[in-house]
């Protein structure tokens, strides 16, 4: 028997040990979903799984925020973090739903621009959060400091901004044309909202991107180790930029579907939506060390705040038990992930 002999059955078993990170996660979300699906027999007398309705809302709940995960793990494998994403999303809620209105509104924010084509509001919508983005992704890497003072600031002055906008006040009178992207469709008898089919594209475009451009490498090569990506030659400044603005662009795609699905803007939507899409990351694998996570993962991640969120309700427990369990459920998956690097550093 020769060396290679020995060596290629000793790879093929290192091999099968090795599964994917997603493997597991997936395997948390079954065996949370199966949980509830027990104590809803007991406890409530209905199932949770074999409810069409149920589904179609769980992951209808999920996909705003889902959008803002896809954003905000990019941030995060590069070592940093995003904290105005919620109020970037109530921010461009306001201005999408103020160039969406109809005529028929006698309070309308632009009179003369009702019933105007949807396209507008989505563009406008869009480039305010890609603004947004941009802004902090400047700060921080023309000023060097930390992420978390500078999304800070653009989350105070955002959520500042939607409020001044129309001194508080709601929009209201949307036309059909603009909420439609917050319908969803019957495919194959199950109803699917737009909004998750939005989701879903946004999650293959930039898993792709991550894990098959050199926008990907770039952006795993600065969170692992931003000296040694320095050296290699890339302008970890200008690459910076655009993994905030990107994430601000999604923030903002994620403010226009949310103004479509409510038929309205309001200045406080979007609050705390940024802490959701962080623990959906982190639950989904994303190191906050940074230089590790993918977007298949935060897909996962955000499935299970979702199921959460529903199963508590189905089982009727009270909004602030849901909220503390998911507080710890978040610390947990910090904690797991601190000793994941503690051990990939050891070895």
């Amino acid at each position: 028997m020769t060396t290679n002999d020995v060596a290629g059955p000793t790879r093929m078993i290192g091999a099968k040990k090795r599964l994917p990170p997603e493997v597991s996660i997936l395997a948390v979300l079954i065996g949370i979903a199966l949980v509830f699906e027990i104590l809803g027999w007991i406890l409530v007398g209905d199932s949770f799984l074999m409810n069409k309705q149920r589904l179609s809302i769980i992951i209808l709940q999920v996909s705003v925020i889902g959008i803002i995960a896809v954003g905000v793990t990019q941030v995060i494998i590069t070592g940093g973090v995003d904290l105005s994403s919620g109020s970037v999303v109530g921010l461009v809620a306001m201005v999408a739903a103020s160039l969406a209105q109809t005529s028929v509104n006698p309070r309308a924010v632009y009179p003369s621009l009702t019933d105007i084509s949807p396209i507008f509001a989505i563009l406008a919508g869009l480039a305010v959060g890609l603004l947004a983005g941009w802004v902090n992704g400047f700060i921080i890497a023309k000023t060097k400091i930390p992420p978390f003072i500078a999304t800070l600031g653009m989350m105070v002055s955002a959520r500042g901004l939607a409020k001044w906008y129309t001194q508080g006040q709601p929009v209201a009178l949307l036309s059909d044309k603009f909420t439609w992207f917050g319908k969803s469709f019957d495919i194959f008898g199950f109803p699917l909202p737009l909004p998750v089919i939005i989701f879903l594209l946004v999650a293959a475009v930039f898993h792709v991107a991550l894990g098959y451009t050199r926008y990907g490498k770039f952006t795993y090569a600065i969170g692992a180790n931003p000296q040694a990506a320095r050296v290699s030659g890339i302008n970890i400044g200008n690459h910076l930029i655009k993994v905030y603005a990107i994430a601000g662009l999604l923030s903002g795609l994620a403010g226009v579907v949310t103004a479509a699905r409510a038929a309205s803007g309001q200045p406080n939507m979007g609050v705390a939506y940024e802490l959701d899409a962080i623990a959906a990351a982190v639950i989904g694998g994303t190191s906050l060390s940074g230089g590790v996570g993918r977007i298949s993962g935060t897909l996962i991640g955000t499935i299970i705040l979702g199921v959460l969120t529903s199963g508590f309700t189905f089982l009727k427990v009270g909004a602030y038990y849901q909220e503390i369990i998911k507080g710890m459920i978040i610390v947990a998956a910090v904690i797991i992930d601190q000793q994941r690097q503690n051990r990939r550093k050891k070895a």
